[in-house]
């Protein structure tokens, strides 16, 4: 009898025991295994440096001097070549698209964000076989591709493309990324003055966007968050200032663009020999 009272309270006794411990939390193993550099968020930097330093209004990026009809007359025939090829791309994108300005500015940037980091690429495979610096050329090529990728986030917000849209968009970046990735191995200055050309593009098309929000065809909603946060602009920004700063932004890829080609024309590729200094101090060739 006592054996068996005994059995009962060492029984009751296991019981409040795995009562009390129960099963074991939940670890997140992968959070606890993160590095502590992956936590740091690091924001895409924008194109000009003076950007974050106050906070943009309509005013301010309507006096930016962007040269919203330079254009590079060609003096080259593989410079003849590449204007045209831009000019026949844009007929049929005309025709597709018209005036719905939104979803050009998808396609746009869906291409537009290519050709950097293809150039950024290229260029870091050279430098490592030739093991030497690059001539600071690829910080900015990737820093023009994530640019671009952020004006893709941008309008991702404002548009919504429907499925066959981007299944278009989606084949068009396959074959420029194959087309383009081609043509800079092959002859990096034509593929920068292609890119030249086509920003050159670019600003016509956000000029004309520019208009029909002007014209009230199409409506100045409020800026989206992304947008507001990346170029630092006012909080009460809208859709036309989003448009004014993007511009801003193409016309500096269009003018450094056709200077990459111009210097590797002129046999003056690296770039730290014209470089500013900075607080006098030596610059590291990277």
């Amino acid at each position: 009898m006592i054996k068996k009272d005994h059995a009962r309270s060492e029984s009751k006794k296991d019981s409040k025991e795995m009562q009390v411990t129960g099963p074991e939390p939940f670890r997140d193993t992968i959070l606890e295994t993160m590095p502590c550099e992956l936590r740091i968020p690091r924001n895409p930097a924008p194109m000009r440096e003076d950007t974050m330093e106050h906070t943009w209004n309509t005013k301010d990026l309507e006096s930016l001097d962007i040269g919203p009809t330079k254009h590079r007359v060609p003096d080259m025939i593989s410079d003849k070549l590449a204007l045209w090829a831009v000019k026949s791309a844009r007929k049929p994108t005309d025709l597709f698209f018209r005036n719905k300005y939104m979803h050009r500015s998808v396609m746009l940037e869906v291409v537009a964000a290519v050709p950097g980091m293809v150039g950024g690429l290229i260029r870091h495979i050279k430098s490592l076989q030739k093991m030497r610096h690059d001539g600071g050329w690829i910080g900015h090529l990737l820093h023009e591709a994530e640019n671009e990728r952020m004006h893709l986030m941008t309008w991702m917000e404002v548009s919504k493309p429907v499925l066959w849209e981007r299944a278009l968009i989606a084949t068009v970046q396959t074959g420029f990324f194959a087309v383009f990735s081609l043509l800079y191995m092959v002859s990096p200055r034509t593929a920068h003055r292609v890119v030249g050309y086509l920003e050159e593009e670019a600003v016509t098309s956000y000029t004309h966007f520019i208009g029909e929000i002007d014209a009230g065809r199409i409506e100045n909603v409020k800026a989206p968050e992304i947008a507001i946060a990346y170029w630092n602009l006012d909080p009460q920004a809208t859709l036309r200032d989003v448009v004014l700063a993007v511009r801003a932004d193409e016309a500096l890829h269009r003018d450094t663009n056709h200077h990459f080609s111009d210097r590797i024309k002129a046999g003056r590729e690296s770039l730290f020999e014209d470089m500013q200094n900075v607080d006098d101090k030596p610059h590291i060739r990277y």
